[in-house]
């Protein structure tokens, strides 16, 4: 996938170079709207076979995220042209500088769609030694200054040409080096973890009488591994409110008494504050007597909150359509502790999409967990998207990841961002691997997003006096 970059954005960067801003604004929307709709088809997916939405209202949503994800494309497209002026060597700058800043932007702007970020392709490049200093956005930006000097190189010829030629290889040459740097350490033993996933479809998941197999699967795979430090099950592996199943709870905590073992398993937790009800989209971890929850606060708009006016809700209602909000968690959670004492930064579904929100976290935590859901995507390129957004993480943090889905692609991950071990997809599966927990701060880790955004910031700036100054 690194390989197919270039041969991608080459034409589309040329097009920056030889037509108008307002041109070359359209091609670049007709590029995102290509990769959008081809990236995030799986929305359809979720929201008419698995959510049984009617079909008009999937393609007004799918359509809706793409033409917006698309408006970001236009800009890019526009300010790229406007800032270089035709110019090959003012491309090499601009280019990474604004379609970083733009990347960056649509991961927050309306709740964020931080999705299809370049530097996930990287994450098995030499590029990809950029994650730990400056993370993914980081990537992106050298993979876009390696790019664009390829097409500097071909419209130039002689001196220009080597340097061009030198510019795209640095990049991937210090990446390497890079790589070959430990910015943690490990911290104490390995801990034998297992990680449970059911296989059970998103169809078959919330029918009432699946829900008796379900604990009694979840519950025997536990017990079976008794001699493992850490069982980690999916987001909502048990699909009830934790208060309907209190029962169940109790004899997990019973089970692992005395143990040194913990538990951990996605639920629906709901609090009782001043005769209003919450319900949060939570992990649950039990040892013995302890019990902690960590609360979901990156909530999925339309899947797990709906941002519309009451007259909408009210008409989804009637429609029989889902139009509750979940509560969202605080933004700063004590992190979860293991019986052995390891401290767990747990991120559930596509909050790991966001990486600078998990920071808080670290140091502190020395094992990261993420557990989902993407059985809502079918068998789609979803669930390895996601795979790949995990392994990033754990390469930005220096941190192992467990990774529990429901369906898959359950796996554990290096410190390295390397899957170490992966479940086969839509089957019952039960893994177990020593995970070695690390301490220690990568660079980005410390700073988060801050030195890649100023960098960005400072060149774009740069560029916008230029423009004044000659205009």
């Amino acid at each position: 996938m690194s390989l197919l970059v270039p041969v991608l954005l080459l034409p589309l960067l040329y097009v920056y170079l030889t037509v108008s801003p307002r041109d070359a604004g359209w091609l670049s929307f007709c590029f995102g709207f290509g990769l959008f709709l081809s990236g995030t088809y799986w929305i359809y997916i979720s929201v008419v076979i698995f959510g049984e939405a009617p079909a008009w209202i999937a393609l007004i949503l799918m359509l809706g995220l793409v033409l917006i994800m698309s408006a970001y494309f236009f800009a890019a497209g526009w300010l790229v042209s406007r800032f270089s002026q035709g110019e090959p060597w003012l491309l090499l700058l601009v280019a990474p500088a604004i379609w970083v800043l733009i990347e960056w932007l649509r991961g927050w702007i309306l709740t964020g769609f931080p999705w299809l970020a370049i530097g996930y392709s990287q994450i098995d490049s030499l590029a990809a030694g950029w994650a730990p200093v400056i993370g993914v956005y980081g990537v992106s930006f050298m993979t876009m200054i390696s790019t664009t000097a390829i097409l500097v190189a071909i419209m130039t010829a002689g001196r220009q040409r080597v340097i061009a030629l030198s510019v795209f290889v640095l990049p991937l040459l210090s990446g390497g080096i890079l790589k070959t740097l430990e910015w943690t350490e490990p911290s104490g033993s390995p801990v034998k973890s297992t990680i449970v996933q059911a296989g059970i479809s998103q169809a078959e998941k919330w029918l009432p009488e699946r829900l008796g197999p379900t604990l009694e699967f979840y519950r025997a795979a536990a017990l079976r591994a008794s001699d493992s430090e850490l069982v980690v099950w999916p987001e909502v592996a048990i699909p009830s409110l934790d208060d309907r199943v209190e029962p169940f709870i109790q004899a997990l905590q019973a089970d692992t008494r005395g143990t040194g073992r913990s538990i951990l398993f996605g639920i629906l937790e709901r609090q009782d504050n001043r005769g209003e009800s919450s319900i949060y989209n939570s992990v649950m971890l039990v040892a013995g007597d302890r019990r902690q929850a960590y609360r979901k606060r990156h909530l999925v708009p339309f899947g797990e909150y709906f941002p519309v006016p009451p007259n909408v809700r009210e008409w989804m209602r009637m429609m029989s359509l889902p139009h509750n909000d979940l509560a969202a968690g605080s933004d700063e959670q004590p992190l979860l502790e293991a019986a052995n004492g390891e401290k767990l930064a747990v991120a559930i579904c596509y909050e790991d999409a966001y990486g600078a929100e998990q920071l808080y976290a670290l140091p502190d935590a020395s094992i990261l967990i993420n557990v989902s859901n993407d059985a809502w995507f079918g068998d789609s390129i979803a669930p390895h998207q996601h795979l790949e957004i995990a392994r990033m993480r754990s390469l930005e943090a220096g941190r192992a990841a467990i990774r529990a889905t429901n369906t898959g692609i359950s796996a554990f991950i290096s410190h390295t961002g390397k899957v170490l071990d992966s479940g086969a997809q839509f089957e019952a599966v039960t893994m177990t691997m020593e995970v070695q927990p690390r301490k220690g701060s990568t660079p980005y880790s410390r700073t988060g997003n801050l030195p890649i955004l100023s960098l960005c910031l400072l060149i774009v700036a740069g560029f916008w006096l230029r423009s004044g100054a000659m205009s």
